[in-house]
């Protein structure tokens, strides 16, 4: 019988993971066995997987092992690779805490979109470093229905079209990724948000992430938001000189995002570890094809 492969699951404002730890990188993840992971009926259960690796063991993140010791190799639920999930840093940070790896205070993650700083406070909360948005330029429209919006390209180390609309009931059922034009704009795929306003400097949000439909949460959207938000509210730090802080509700809660006149962003909210058990390597492999 094949030795079981150890596992937790955690969330952040309700965006779930399968945490798979693996230091030393010896777990061939495939995207099939990735999916039946995050299966909710037949497998654990999950928005997607956090791989935890030493970045040294990992070849995606081996130039970045001087600065962060441990890479977050995140996939999507299905299957798909992705270059950075916001809730997933700071699940991930919780886990290493949890482990014994790191302790309360600030500590440094690999992700594909780089390096991320980290800080877990003793209240519980996780903020990370979302490093700088980049805004692209060109006109994106995302349509529902018979509804279209105009959208704000904003790129958080992954691509994100962020719509503002009247009542979040319009993005409709999310089952599938809304259209987005043009096309060319997203090459590998996007993550729409809809927007709609609830305060001063306050937001609500829904959101299709790619790979894995809509989601509970998404910090770099809500992190794409606060950025868009900023920029038609006339409060860009990077015009003002003065940060901007949005706090952004999900469906599964809250998070609240400050961008810094450098350009610099920083996410703060929740990070829960809810369970651990051990995955059936035979079942494992016959899921992986």
């Amino acid at each position: 019988m094949s030795t079981p492969i150890a596992f937790l699951k955690g969330h952040g404002t309700e965006n779930d993971f399968v945490i798979v730890p693996d230091p030393e990188n010896a777990l061939e993840l495939s995207r099939a066995a990735v999916a039946a992971l995050c299966d909710r009926r037949a497998g654990i259960g999950g928005d997607g997987v956090l791989h935890v690796v030493r970045s040294a063991a990992h070849p995606e993140a081996r130039a970045m092992a001087g600065e962060a010791e441990w890479f977050m190799d995140y996939r999507n639920g299905d299957g798909s690779v992705a270059e950075m999930c916001g809730n997933g840093v700071r699940v991930f940070a919780r886990y290493l805490q949890h482990a014994g790896h790191v302790a309360e205070g600030d500590l440094t993650i690999a992700t594909r979109a780089g390096v991320r700083t980290v800080h877990i406070a003793k209240d519980g909360d996780v903020t990370v470093g979302m490093g700088r948005a980049r805004l692209p330029e060109g006109d994106v429209t995302v349509t529902v229905d018979e509804r279209s919006w105009l959208a704000r390209n904003v790129n958080m180390g992954n691509p994100h079209a962020v719509a503002f609309v009247a009542d979040l009931a319009h993005a409709g059922t999310l089952y599938d990724a809304p259209p987005v034009s043009p096309r060319a704009a997203y090459p590998d795929g996007v993550n729409v948000e809809f927007v709609v306003d609830r305060g001063p400097r306050h937001v609500a949000m829904r959101v299709h992430e790619r790979g894995s439909g809509e989601t509970r949460s998404c910090g770099t959207g809500a992190c794409a938001v606060a950025v868009a938000a900023a920029r038609r509210d006339g409060t860009d730090p990077a015009v003002t000189g003065t940060p901007a802080t949005y706090t952004v509700d999900v469906p599964g809660g809250r998070l609240v995002i400050t961008e810094r006149p450098d350009g610099e962003i920083e996410m703060t909210g929740p990070a829960v570890i809810v369970a651990e058990g051990a995955i059936d390597a035979d079942w494992l492999a016959r899921a992986s094809g």
